[in-house]
């Protein structure tokens, strides 16, 4: 059988019993990072006296190799206890896991996943914005095109919106959501459940006023629904299901929404 356990975001006190049960009686765990679970495992034992199956196999499986593993596997694999944690969270956000439950799917294999901490769901409450719709859109590209399109449809999408980004590309969102939405509120988190957590509330302008220059640590960053793609009565949706051009879908499209048409076009092409 298969479990995906999810594991502390920060704070090892959110760890479950469930979690830790079955951390502690199994036979293989899949680790993002082999280190960073053998390290978790040494402070459950610490801090929670808890006992360990003393020949626990480890097996590193990551988002560069997790192709490669999953090719080669066997459902007897999974005649034992296997267990699989990421590095931080609930695997299969914006982290490996999903490939194993669809291989487990198709091959008829049983498996579970654990509730726990959730740097997404965590953030998107203490946002406080009212509009419960909300839209995962993970990690932007790095950069180009690419990147731009994406933040473009993150920010059309109609709804509370959650982005992941690293602390070296912070300021450059900030600088992107203060040219492409000036008034648009948005809600950062740093370091949730850490000692150093910290909320940040405004504009893109008026928080980029309150950090320091130390930008470095986990972020989330939570963007409020498009007030003009709520109040519309056409959807995106709506438009694009017309026999219509791109070029004049994407005109439409920035209408209803703000979003700039030629970012709006290019985003089109890519679906």
């Amino acid at each position: 059988m298969l479990t995906l356990v999810p594991t502390p975001i920060g704070n090892i006190g959110d760890i479950s019993l469930r979690a830790i049960e079955a951390l502690s009686s199994a036979d293989t765990l899949l680790c993002e990072d082999t280190r960073v679970t053998k390290k978790l495992i040494h402070i459950l034992k610490e801090r929670y006296s808890t006992d360990f199956k003393s020949d626990q196999n480890f097996i590193s499986l990551h988002s560069h190799n997790e192709k490669e593993f999953i090719a080669k596997l066997e459902p007897s694999f999974f005649d034992q206890n296997v267990i699989y944690v990421s590095d931080a969270g609930m695997p299969g956000i914006s982290d490996p896991g999903q490939a194993l439950v669809k291989y487990c799917q198709e091959m008829g294999v049983a498996y579970d996943v654990l509730p726990g901490a959730n740097a997404l769901l965590t953030a998107f409450v203490a946002s406080g914005f009212v509009d419960t719709k909300m839209l995962f859109w993970g990690f932007l590209p790095h950069k180009g095109k690419e990147r731009a399109a994406s933040l473009q449809g993150a920010l059309g999408s109609g709804f509370t919106t959650v982005l992941y980004e690293s602390p070296h590309r912070l300021a450059k969102l900030l600088d992107e959501l203060s040219y492409e939405e000036p008034k648009r509120e948005i809600f950062l988190a740093k370091e949730l459940t850490k000692k150093y957590q910290n909320y940040y509330f405004g504009t893109a302008d008026e928080i980029k006023h309150k950090l320091d220059a130390n930008l470095r640590g986990e972020w989330v960053v939570v963007i409020s629904a498009s007030k003009a793609q709520n109040s519309s009565a056409i959807t995106q949706n709506d438009i694009l299901e017309l026999d219509l051009p791109k070029k004049v879908q994407a005109k439409l499209i920035g209408k209803i929404t703000g979003e700039n048409t030629k970012a709006c076009y290019e985003r089109l092409l890519k679906l």
